[in-house]
């Protein structure tokens, strides 16, 4: 085992493993559905605007700066565990073959996503600028060399300072990759590649550093931890995550809530399951970042019948969810101990859920006043959130 090669790869067939797991429940048959529909009205919607943009549109600097943003956030994945600085420091020495392959793993994993959205506004620049076609997918270049050294920058960077002051870092990569690319869309491929010559001197100085520095084994797992922590909470959503742990936070902005509940006997679970709704992070956020997606999608999209499914499938979505993390049995709690009847905390949940889906509505139809038919919107996140409450299991 002392050959990094193999390290690396027994590392990574675990780490695939385990996102797999969770993947298949996050990657569903309704899930599929929505994703097909929303990207169906966003082509659709884009297609039209792009017949009306004015000329003078500054898609360039609109381009550069999407994209540059993106690629000043080139976290390195290394797949460094805690043990690890105990285990591997006797092959401390091997450990820059090992961190070859996580950085180049690194740079494939995360090319696609600025990739995809330079391709998207491809057909903007067409369209209000008078770039050609080798110019255009030149820029497509430039991104992937902008997007290599973004990557090695910031892994030797958090070589050499182990992570201190990052978004200095992160602000200066990212002003240089915006400029570069807008030059190399407006002015010269020659005149940007200047950029590209800095970031490269940048990339060399800090890797004349890293090379004299012991491996930060500390900040790597800390950054690894953080990552894959990301990535079960947002499985959570869709899956129970065993070892996952949700934060607790006291909102005291939302305590005037429990005092509309009526102190007695009859409303012990109601008071507790809104305390546990509304002061846990995994349920709390759940149902905002939902709700938010359905107000945000409604808004823009015209397209009634694509509106209606979108917002179908999040409230049945957030009703099934919320439902079952609140009823859920896995582990014990005092309320089990209080001389009420065990039914108290489904209808404690029930009239929960039906005041949140009704939030819900009035939130999302506010955002979709401007857009054909809005008012049929609130009538299916109700009647939706109804029928999830009903049909789904107890």
């Amino acid at each position: 085992m002392n050959n990094m090669h193999n390290i690396w790869k027994m590392r990574f067939g675990h780490y695939v493993n385990e996102v797999q797991k969770y993947m298949r429940f996050m990657v569903t048959g309704h899930i599929a559905i929505v994703f097909v529909f929303v990207a169906g009205a966003a082509g659709y919607q884009y297609s039209e605007w792009l017949k009306v943009v004015p000329t003078n549109f500054p898609a360039e600097w609109l381009v550069a700066l999407a994209v540059g943003i993106l690629l000043a956030f080139s976290r390195p994945t290394t797949l460094i565990r805690e043990p690890d600085q105990v285990y591997l420091l006797p092959l401390e020495t091997q450990m820059p073959a090992y961190f070859k392959k996580a950085v180049n793993w690194t740079f494939w994993s995360q090319l696609i996503i600025p990739v995809v959205v330079y391709i998207v506004v491809i057909p903007l620049l067409n369209t209000v600028t008078a770039l050609s076609s080798w110019q255009i997918w030149l820029g497509l270049a430039f991104v992937i060399a902008l997007k290599y050294l973004n990557v090695t920058i910031e892994f030797n960077y958090r070589f050499a300072n182990r992570g201190h002051a990052i978004a200095v870092d992160r602000l200066a990569r990212g002003i240089l990759s915006i400029l570069a690319i807008e030059t190399a869309l407006t002015a010269s491929i020659y005149v940007a590649a200047i950029y590209l010559v800095l970031l490269f001197a940048y990339k060399m100085s800090l890797q004349k550093r890293a090379v004299v520095q012991p491996v930060p084994y500390e900040h790597f797992v800390r950054l690894e931890q953080n990552r894959m922590l990301r990535f079960y909470r947002f499985a959570n959503y869709f899956t129970d995550v065993p070892h996952l742990r949700g934060t607790i936070r006291h909102r005291a902005w939302l305590d005037g809530v429990y005092k509309w509940i009526p102190f007695a006997k009859k409303n012990t679970q109601l008071y507790l399951v809104w305390r546990t709704f509304i002061r846990t992070d995994d349920h709390f956020y759940l149902w905002v970042r939902l709700t938010a997606i359905a107000a945000v999608i409604t808004a823009f999209v015209d397209i009634a019948i694509v509106a209606w499914i979108v917002v179908a499938a999040l409230a049945f979505a957030t009703t099934l969810q919320l439902k079952v993390a609140l009823l859920s049995n896995g582990e014990f709690r005092m309320d089990m101990l209080f001389p009420v009847a065990p039914t108290q905390r489904v209808q404690a949940v029930e009239k929960l859920l039906r005041i949140t889906s009704m939030v819900q509505a009035v939130v999302v139809t506010l955002c979709a006043l401007m857009q054909p038919y809005f008012y049929v919107i609130p009538v299916i996140i109700v009647i939706v959130s109804e029928l999830t409450l009903r049909l789904s299991k107890k």
